[in-house]
């Protein structure tokens, strides 16, 4: 069972966090491509980076991981004593 979550953990995580900079590096691209400046990068670049990253560390922890830990606490808070 928590081969399981550090399975998750080692090789979904560096790929949701792959996913993330592939994102930004397209947004900044195609920003740059339509002549946006300095102050769109130290402003709503960075806010847009920050949302993305929470998104993403948000969905990876509701969508994998909780369901591993749940069932690893029932697990656990079911099991008898002898």
């Amino acid at each position: 069972m928590k081969t399981q979550i550090f399975v998750k953990v080692l090789m979904v995580l560096p790929m949701v966090i792959f996913v993330d900079w592939v994102l930004m590096v397209v947004l900044g691209c195609a920003t740059s491509i339509f002549g946006l400046g300095n102050s769109f990068y130290c402003g709503s670049y960075c806010c847009i980076g920050k949302g993305i990253l929470l998104l993403s560390a948000v969905s990876f922890i509701i969508y994998l991981l909780f369901p591993e830990i749940k069932k690893y606490v029932n697990h656990k808070a079911h099991a008898q004593t002898h």
